[in-house]
């Protein structure tokens, strides 16, 4: 049997110590100009920006629209979908303007007699980045994190330096919405002349187990020369209590990084269940003389990948309940957000999601602290395209010379995070049929496995039939299949991995509170109002339905689990509507719909990954109008076995779970239920036959006023924080009004300020950021941000028609 055993811990961003006067970190968040299009000589210090506009970082210009089918459109075959002739695909980017030069800038202090770096954690895309009108460093991947060292480029005193940022997205450069700008945050940071760089230290745990663990601690120092440094370095626990503590005096030897190694006694190890977080906070000496501080947050956990027996974190056995994300916050474009992103993960945690793929690209730094603290595990993804095409404009051109650029930089800044799992190389590339690809392939893993030796590299694979006869799917660590599940046991049978990964699973489409008749198994189906069915049978193509995917993780050890197409709606690849398919501009493969509202599939998910909570869903809503007398089936998601259907007090009898066939194994169905308006009543009943739960829908009356739930019930003060509010237009009885697709208008008055709108619609054209936003089956969802003051924020929300809703939250 062939065991690969890789131990790891980790952390978190080289996160900076403000307790001295040596090292010193700012956002530059506010003061900025923006201006779309060229503007020649934006980047001297003379050049006038005063009539740009006025922004915040970070900041997606592209988000504010308006939508428009002209917007980006591309004549293309996507070979990936299995096409074999190019066709005009609308909304393939979401429909927004992205295309196009923006430039950004603003001023700065910085003390001219320290080191001083710029740290761009994204920015959207072939960034050129000058200082006080010289060019300080260019970099073309819009997802990638980089920084430029400034020091020479700064006026001698230090005061009013210019920074300016020029930008370009090119048409067709995505397969989806990228966002557009300067949309993850810019940090100025200034250092002694020995200070530790950026992303430049490196933990491992080569022991881990529950009496103690061993943690080195490789410590890279710039500038130290030949002289004498002394690194005094304590282990804080995630309560702040010292548990180790090593002082090192030595020499940088051949610029080798500084080495320290410690035991933690009796460790809290780090899990999705219980994300314990520890701190090394390390203090350099040259000579005597402090120099700077840095602290690195890591967690202490083992992970191991077994042939034939699967993966385990800590020594437990588990399988991966995961999802794809792509980057883009909905309504909010892809201006990077900390509220959105923690709301976002708080529904997937609830789901019972573990893990999540940064499907096809870097991630925000915020978004692996969150994983980090919040528990999920990573894969994290940099690519699309490798040296081959998919866009005309894609990554294939900066692949020769950036790629290990590019991947050096992710390494190095996520390798200490313990969420981080696996690496992906890849996604989907074409490459991987070549008969040269598995070298492209094996020079990608050769990075990671020299950057971090402690993590395997797998790769999304879509190509079986390539990647099995030539070699490309054997050289990997894991083997990572895109969909293809009819094919997993043949690739087990094959590989000398003998585990498979599903690295992409499913791409169910469904519209949240649409359902199609009949309820069947249906591959790109399509209709008149462009939505696809929430019974959850429809998918693409290339894919399947969720249950084929849960029994292959249950029915075989080797199985590793899955990541999920996807976990949330995104900005652009419209399926199976993105053939000269507009309005059509967002996705439908998602759980969760683009206005953060969970879809059916949601909590079929729910029933079967969370544990811990009880799930019992109806589908669909009860309001037929038009049907009476005929056939509406009904499903129900529920952790329980078995349970019993009632329509108006009579019984449709019960339902339990068995291997009749793969849906029946998951969900229980009454396809010949018959409408008729009035009451559905569900009760769920355990393996002995016990009662356990109810539900009941009814069918909703004329629709009466506007309901209001809050994500958040109260916010801090810093103009920053975000709260999700649910608007469901209801009866007189509360009854969700499912069928109603009414204009609905905002005002926020006090404490805070409209944010933006959505309602999942795939095909509504509403811009986000106004005040008003069409429901989509009763339902949408308005974001409030709160002021830097505290107060009372209220928002009021109105209808033709309806009674009005109102809600406060505090602000503190």
């Amino acid at each position: 049997m062939h065991i690969r055993k890789f131990f790891l811990l980790a952390t978190i961003l080289c996160s900076v110590c403000s307790l001295n006067a040596q090292r010193h970190e700012q956002l530059l968040e506010t003061g900025w100009k923006f201006h779309k299009g060229e503007a020649n000589g934006a980047e001297t210090i003379s050049f006038n920006d005063s009539q740009w506009e006025s922004v915040c970082i970070p900041h997606d210009w592209a988000i504010y629209g308006p939508f428009d089918r002209n917007n980006d459109l591309q004549n293309v075959a996507i070979t990936q979908n299995l096409e074999k002739q190019a066709s005009v695909k609308t909304g393939r980017t979401g429909g927004l303007p992205y295309v196009g030069v923006g430039w950004y800038r603003t001023r700065f202090d910085a003390d001219p007699d320290k080191k001083t770096t710029l740290v761009f954690d994204g920015a959207m895309s072939e960034a050129r980045v000058y200082v006080n009108g010289k060019e300080a460093c260019f970099w073309p991947f819009g997802y990638n994190s980089f920084h430029c060292d400034i020091t020479e480029l700064l006026h001698k005193e230090g005061k009013d330096n210019v920074l300016a940022v020029r930008l370009e997205n090119r048409p067709q450069s995505s397969r989806w919405y990228p966002g557009a700008g300067l949309y993850r945050n810019v940090h100025l940071i200034t250092a002694e002349k020995i200070h530790v760089p950026v992303w430049g230290t490196q933990i491992t745990t080569p022991h881990v187990a529950n009496d103690y663990a061993s943690v080195c601690l490789r410590t890279s120092l710039q500038n130290a020369g030949k002289e004498e440094i002394t690194i005094e370095t304590e282990i804080l626990d995630p309560n702040g209590k010292r548990v180790s503590f090593k002082k090192n005096s030595g020499r940088i030897n051949h610029r080798q990084p500084f080495t320290q190694n410690f035991i933690v006694e009796n460790p809290q190890l780090w899990s999705p269940e219980t994300p314990f977080l520890y701190q090394a906070v390390s203090k350099i000496y040259a000579n005597g003389e402090l120099t700077d501080t840095y602290t690195t947050r890591f967690g202490i956990r083992s992970i191991e990948f077994v042939a034939d027996k699967g993966f385990f974190l800590n020594g437990q056995h588990r399988k991966f309940q995961g999802v794809c994300n792509h980057h883009d916050l909905g309504p909010l474009g892809a201006a990077i957000n900390v509220s959105a992103l923690r709301h976002q993960l708080t529904l997937l945690k609830d789901m019972g999601c573990d893990a999540i793929r940064t499907a096809h690209n870097m991630p925000a730094p915020e978004l692996v602290r969150l994983c980090d603290e919040m528990g999920f595990m990573m894969m994290i993804e940099p690519f699309d395209e490798w040296d081959i095409a998919k866009c005309e404009n894609g990554y294939h051109r900066y692949f020769n010379e950036w790629a290990e650029k590019d991947m050096v930089n992710m390494l190095r800044q996520y390798r200490n995070n313990p969420c981080v799992v696996m690496w992906s190389i890849g996604n989907e590339v074409p490459t991987q049929c070549s008969s040269e690809g598995y070298k492209v392939a094996k020079f990608l893993q050769d990075i990671c496995h020299r950057e971090d030796p402690t993590r395997p590299v797998t790769c999304g694979m879509d190509q079986v039939s390539c990647v099995l006869d030539n070699g490309f799917a054997a050289m990997l660590d894991i083997p990572g299949f895109n969909y293809r599940a009819h094919r997993y046991e043949e690739a087990y049978q094959r590989l000398p991995q003998n585990l498979v990964l599903g690295s992409e699973t499913s791409s169910t489409v469904s519209s949240r509170g649409v359902y199609k008749f009949p309820a069947e198994r249906k591959a790109d189906a399509k209709y008149e109002d462009h939505q696809s069915s929430s019974y959850d049978l429809e998918y693409c193509s290339w894919s399947n339905i969720p249950d084929i995917d849960f029994a292959l993780a249950d029915d075989y050890q080797w199985t590793l689990g899955q990541f999920v197409w996807t976990g949330f709606d995104y900005l652009g690849e419209p399926s199976p509507y993105d053939t000269d398919a507009w309005p059509n501009h967002s996705s439908m493969f998602g759980i969760i719909d683009l206005a953060s509202l969970p879809k059916d599939r949601y909590y079929l998910y729910r029933s079967v990954w969370n544990k811990q909570a009880e799930t019992l869903h109806i589908l669909p809503h009860w309001n037929w109008e038009g049907r009476e007398g005929k056939e509406v089936p009904v499903f129900v998601y529920t952790n329980y076995p078995t349970a019993e259907l009632f329509i108006n007090g009579k019984s449709y009898g019960k339902q339990t779970k068995n291997n009749q066939s793969v849906e029946n194994r998951y969900r229980l169905m009454w396809h010949n239920a018959i409408y008729e308006p009035g009451e559905v009543k569900v009760v769920a009943y355990d393996e002995h036959g016990t009662a356990k739960a109810e539900k009941i829908i009814r069918t909703a009356g004329k629709p009466h006023h506007i309901e209001l739930v809050s994500s958040r019930q109260s916010l801090t003060a810093d103009g920053k924080e975000l709260a999700y509010v649910t608007v469901r237009v209801v009866d007189k009885d509360g009854n969700l009004c499912p069928t109603d697709m009414r204009l609905v208008k905002f005002k926020v008055k006090g404490a805070g300020s409209y944010k933006a709108s959505a309602n999942g619609d795939p095909t509504c054209l509403d811009l986000f950021h106004l005040p008003q936003m069409h429901a989509f089956n009763g339902m949408l969802t308005t974001i409030v941000q709160s002021g830097k003051e505290a107060g009372v924020l209220e928002l009021q929300v109105t209808a033709k028609g309806l009674k009005s809703g109102k809600i406060q939250i505090e602000v503190k």
